[in-house]
């Protein structure tokens, strides 16, 4: 009898407990997110870690555990946290587009498509995962798939800015600079205050050897960002172009301290000690930017030229032969 009265109260007590467990999961979740907000880190880890001692599969807290390794550059800790998110539940897309972030970074391209195309199948109008998939293509220098990537992504989205920049730097790497420009000029048209627009159009300047207006815009990319490694680097580029060999190395040296992940930064070190006689100082950095991304542009056309001064004929001619075969230059250019 005694036991047949104490059961509904112990299972009253059972019922506040997992009510108590789900609101205390939620409190870490809520606290974890606003420390993530504010890029603290540490803190939001820990918030989101005592969410998962109540409940281990809680993926909105493994989920966003890997979004703090993935601001912190820890992309193996953070592709972990996905793939343990998608395992608890398979249907959790967000994981899928998160993963496929870090797998671009791990440079594992295919898998990141992968991710991707789960999303699609499930969710197919949705703007950035097309967007994702066109930066994906243009690391893979499949440009045509790059290309229907973002045009379908504008199609959802005619009028943003950052699809038609990335649209107009794809006509850019297949040296189709009118059209390049076209789409450039409608996204300044869109935002005149988007600075990527001003970076783009100087490249194309660069390539038509219009160094004095290459210059005007990448000035007017750092009024807006005045250190932006980036546009500090691609100063720099144009001074190199132009000779200007101690202004470029000062511009060149900014961006490495501001991000040393940057390989453009690294060949266009490597174009500095090329053009001032350095030859081993100009290997060692311009092969340190092609382990770092593959994907620099003429990095292959450097190198050739590099290993011609030291009188390597051989990796001269290979580094050549793949600068033609990726169209990094013209023939008449080597």
């Amino acid at each position: 009898m005694l036991l047949k009265k104490l059961w509904p109260v112990t299972l009253l007590i059972l019922l506040m407990g997992c009510e108590g467990r789900e609101v205390k999961i939620q409190r870490f979740l809520i606290k974890g997110n606003d420390m993530l907000a504010k890029k603290n880190f540490e803190q939001a880890e820990q918030y989101y870690r005592e969410a998962l001692i109540l409940d281990s599969c809680f993926v909105d807290a493994l989920n966003n555990l890997g979004t703090v390794a993935y601001h912190q550059k820890k992309y193996d800790e953070a592709l972990a946290f996905y793939t343990h998110a998608i395992n608890c539940q398979p249907e959790f897309l967000n994981a899928y587009f998160n993963r496929s972030n870090v797998y671009y970074e791990l440079k594992e391209y295919y898998n990141a498509l992968k991710d991707l195309d789960k999303l699609i199948a499930k969710k197919p109008d949705t703007p950035i995962v097309y967007f994702s998939r066109g930066l994906i293509y243009a690391k893979l220098r499949d440009f045509d798939q790059a290309k229907r990537a973002f045009q379908t992504a504008r199609q959802f989205q005619p009028h943003e800015v950052e699809i038609l920049v990335n649209l107009g730097v794809i006509f850019y790497y297949e040296k189709k600079y009118d059209s390049a420009n076209v789409l450039l000029m409608q996204a300044e048209q869109l935002n005149p205050k988007e600075a990527n627009v001003y970076n783009a159009l100087s490249m194309i300047e660069c390539e038509r050897e219009n160094y004095p207006k290459a210059m005007e815009w990448i000035e007017k990319a750092l009024s807006l960002k005045p250190r932006d490694p980036y546009y500090l680097n691609n100063r720099g580029y144009i001074y190199l172009l132009t000779n200007k060999l101690d202004l470029a190395l000062i511009d060149i040296d900014l961006s490495i301290s501001l991000d040393p992940t940057n390989a453009w930064a690294y060949r266009n070190k490597g174009i500095y000690y090329l053009k001032t006689g350095s030859v081993d100082s100009s290997i060692r950095l311009l092969t340190q930017a092609e382990k770092m991304e593959p994907f620099v542009e003429k990095i292959n056309y450097y190198l050739g030229l590099a290993f011609q001064k030291k009188g390597d004929v051989n990796k001269s001619r290979e580094y050549f032969d793949k600068a033609a075969v990726l169209h990094e230059v013209e023939q008449n250019e080597k």
